[in-house]
C-alpha cells in the first residue's frame, strides 16, 4: 500500500446496534475510534456481553497510534477494557468519558497501566499523520464529541452520536460552527450517526422532559420511584430539582446511578442541593410524600435495583401502594418482556406505573432525526458520505437522504458492512476488500472467559432439545460390558410410550458394542463416536429429534 491512501474501516456497528467501533489508517499508521460493546441477543444463551473482533488491530499492533472515544455510552466505552487487554496504546476522550473508562477498568486486571489522556472540546491533537479537533455535540450523555480528523488527503469529519438540541439542559451548545468552518474550507469524508435516520421531523430538546416530570411531581401524595439511565446526568440533574423545589429528599439506589452520580459531581456536571440527599435505609421511615428515590434498572436488568424493588427483594425500598414508578428512559428492543414482567410486579402492589411514549414525553432520544441529520450534510456538504451507527435499513435511509448534494459537491455515498474497506486517493474513492470482523462472546464479564461459537452452538442445542447419555458399563479386566447401558435423558421429550422407546435406545446401544471388532473395542473414543452415531440416527428416525448425545462410560 503507498503512503497516499487512507483506509476507513468500520469494525463494528454498522448493520448493527452496538459494537461501534472503526479505524483510519494512512500510510502506516492506525487510529482507531471507539470501542463498544453490545448485549446479546436471546440466541447468545448465557453470554453477558459481546465485543468487536480484534483481529485486525492485533495483526497490525505495531501501527496502532491511539484509541480516540468520542462519549461514554457502553456502545462506545464497553469494550475498552477488552481492547486494552490486547493491545497497550493511548486513550483519548473528554474527562467525564475518561472518569467511565476508569470505573469499567477497576473490574479487570489489565497487564499493564492504561495511558488515559482527558481532552476538552475545541482542543487540537496530533496523532501521526492524523490533527484531530474535538467539537461539542449535544448527546442524552454529557461530554460527547465529534471528531474532525485532518489527514494528507483531507479532512474526515466523525459525528459520533449526537443530535442537534437547541436548549440543552446544561446550555452547552452543540458546535454547528466549528462544523460549518470545516464544511466551507472542505471535507473528505463524512461518518454520521444514523440510529434515527427512520424518524421524521427533529428530536425534542432535552428540556421537552420537564413539563411531565412537574406534571407528575405535582400530582404524587406519595413516595416517587424514578429510573433512568445512568448515564443521563440531565435527567438526573432534573429529578434533584424538582425535588428540591417542591421539598422532597431524594435517596439514589444502585451501583450505577450512584458511582456515575459521583463521578459526574465530582466533575462539576452535576450539581447536587445542599442537604437533599438521604440514605437508602431512611427510604421507608421518611413521610411518604417528602421522598423521591432515584433508582438504576430501566430495562429490567435481573440484578439491578429497580427489579429487585419490584418483588419486594431490597433490602431498603419496597413499593407500597400509592406510590408513583417513573421509567424515565426507552424500552431497547429485546427487553420488553422483563421490562413488562417488573411492571406487572409493581402494578400489582398497589403502584402507578408510568412508562413509554407520553406527551409531554416522559423520555427523549439523544440522537438525531432526519431533519437534524439533513443540517448536518449541509453544514459539512462531504465529497464523501459513510453512514454509521445503525442496522442496514437505518444506513440505506439516512444515505438516501444526502441524495440532494448530489450538484453541490457530493461525489459518492458508500453503505457499507461492518468489515468493508474504503479506500480513499487522489483519484477517487471505493470499496477495497474486506478485514476480519465478527462477534467476541464473554461470560461473565472477564476479558479472559471468552466464549467459543461452538459453545454457544452446543447450549442453543441444550437449550432446544436437551441431552440425552447413553451409559455403558465395562469391566476394567476383561473389558466386556456388564449390563444392557442405561440411558438417562435431560431436556428431551420422549414419545408418549416412553419406556418402550427407551428399551429400543438400550438395544440399540448394545447392538453397537456387540458389531464390533475386537480392536474397536479397545479404544473407547472409537467406540464412543459409533455409539453416538447409531443412537443419534435411531433418536431422529424415531422422534425428529435431535438432542445432544453424549456417551459415558463407566469402568467397574
Amino acid at each position: 500500500m503507498t503512503d497516499k491512501k487512507l483506509r476507513v474501516i468500520p469494525l463494528g456497528g454498522l448493520g448493527e446496534f452496538g459494537m461501534n467501533m472503526a479505524a483510519l489508517q494512512y500510510g502506516d499508521d492506525i487510529l482507531v475510534i471507539d470501542s463498544g460493546m453490545m448485549f446479546p441477543e436471546d440466541e447468545l444463551l448465557g453470554v453477558d456481553l459481546v465485543m468487536p473482533d480484534l483481529t485486525f488491530l492485533n495483526e497490525n499492533h505495531e501501527h496502532v497510534r491511539g484509541l480516540v472515544l468520542t462519549h461514554g455510552h457502553e456502545d462506545h466505552i464497553g469494550a475498552v477494557p477488552y481492547f486494552l487487554s490486547e493491545l497497550d496504546v493511548p486513550v483519548y476522550g473528554t474527562p467525564f468519558t475518561l472518569a467511565l473508562v476508569e470505573r469499567r477498568l477497576e473490574e479487570y486486571e489489565l497487564e499493564h497501566e492504561p495511558r488515559l489522556n482527558a481532552v476538552h472540546p475545541g482542543q487540537k491533537l496530533e496523532i501521526g499523520p492524523f490533527t484531530i479537533e474535538f467539537i461539542r455535540v449535544t448527546h442524552s450523555i454529557v461530554s460527547a464529541v465529534a471528531l474532525a480528523i485532518t489527514t494528507p488527503l483531507g479532512v474526515v469529519i466523525h459525528t459520533g452520536d449526537f443530535k442537534v438540541d437547541p436548549t440543552p439542559t446544561d446550555n452547552e451548545l452543540f458546535d454547528l460552527h466549528t462544523l460549518a468552518d470545516y464544511g466551507k474550507r472542505g471535507v473528505l469524508l463524512l461518518l454520521s450517526d444514523s440510529t434515527n435516520s427512520d424518524r421524521p421531523g427533529y428530536t425534542e430538546s432535552e428540556r421537552a422532559v420537564r413539563p411531565r416530570m412537574e406534571e407528575i411531581f405535582n400530582r404524587a401524595d406519595s413516595r416517587i420511584i424514578v429510573s433512568c439511565f445512568s448515564s443521563s446526568i440531565h435527567r438526573i440533574q432534573l429529578i434533584l430539582d424538582i425535588s428540591r423545589e417542591l421539598g422532597r429528599k431524594v435517596a439514589i439506589l444502585g451501583r450505577s446511578m450512584v458511582s456515575v452520580s459521583e463521578i459526574a459531581h465530582s466533575l462539576g456536571l452535576l450539581h447536587i442541593p445542599d442537604g437533599i440527599l438521604i440514605r437508602p435505609q431512611d427510604v421507608m421511615d421518611a413521610p411518604p410524600g417528602e421522598v423521591t428515590v432515584l433508582i438504576s434498572g430501566t430495562q429490567g436488568e435481573p440484578m439491578s435495583a429497580l427489579a429487585r424493588v419490584a418483588v419486594d427483594n431490597h433490602k431498603h425500598v419496597s413499593v407500597k401502594p400509592g406510590d408513583t414508578v417513573v421509567l424515565s428512559a426507552r424500552i431497547i428492543p429485546g427487553n420488553e418482556k422483563s421490562i413488562f414482567r417488573m411492571v406487572d410486579h409493581m402494578a400489582r402492589r398497589g403502584a402507578d406505573v408510568l412508562y413509554g411514549s407520553m406527551n409531554p414525553p416522559l423520555h427523549v432520544s439523544g440522537h438525531a432525526s432526519v431533519e437534524e441529520l439533513k443540517l448536518v450534510l449541509n453544514l459539512v456538504r462531504p465529497r464523501y458520505f459513510v453512514p454509521i451507527h445503525g442496522e442496514y435499513r437505518q444506513l440505506s435511509k439516512h444515505a438516501r437522504l444526502a441524495e440532494h448534494l448530489r450538484h453541490s459537491g457530493l461525489e459518492e455515498t458508500f453503505v457499507l458492512d461492518s468489515g468493508d474497506v474504503l479506500e480513499i486517493d487522489d483519484e477517487g474513492a471505493r470499496k477495497a476488500g474486506r478485514v476480519t470482523v465478527g462477534r467476541v462472546c464473554i461470560d461473565s464479564g472477564s476479558v479472559d472467559e471468552v466464549v467459543e461459537e461452538v459453545v454457544i452452538r452446543d447450549r442453543r442445542h441444550l437449550s432446544e432439545d436437551g441431552i440425552v447419555l447413553p451409559i455403558i458399563a465395562i469391566n476394567r479386566h476383561t473389558g466386556r460390558v456388564e449390563t444392557l447401558p442405561e440411558i438417562v435423558s435431560r431436556g428431551f421429550a420422549l414419545a408418549e410410550d416412553g419406556s418402550d422407546f427407551l428399551q429400543t435406545a438400550r438395544q440399540v446401544v448394545a447392538r453397537t458394542l456387540e458389531a464390533s471388532n475386537p480392536e474397536e473395542k479397545t479404544d473407547w473414543g472409537v467406540m464412543k463416536e459409533k455409539v453416538r452415531a447409531d443412537l443419534k440416527r435411531y433418536i431422529q428416525k424415531q422422534t425428529s429429534r435431535r438432542p445432544l448425545v453424549m456417551p459415558v462410560v463407566l469402568e467397574v
